[in-house]
């Protein structure tokens, strides 16, 4: 019994394999929505990112990567 189980399903795989081929082998292939537009959402969305990038880094007016040695001065020490 265990061998005659075990047969089974060692065959399943390989018979669901052929015949999701021969089923597939069988339909005209059609591009989907990836095939057909994923390359132009793609450039979009980079085209994008990099616009906002740009722009925000441009007009916000960020001093980047400045120290503030020399800028920076202690106050005077106030007794009470």
């Amino acid at each position: 019994m265990f061998s005659l189980a075990k047969n089974a399903l060692g065959r399943l795989p390989v018979r669901s394999i052929q015949q999701t081929v021969a089923r597939h082998s069988h339909q005209k292939w059609t591009p989907d929505f990836h095939d057909k537009y994923g390359n132009a959402i793609l450039a979009g969305g980079a085209t994008f990112c990099i616009a906002t990038w740009t722009y925000t880094v441009t007009q916000i007016r960020i001093e980047w990567n400045l120290s503030p040695v020399g800028r920076v001065t202690p106050k005077e020490w106030r007794e009470q």
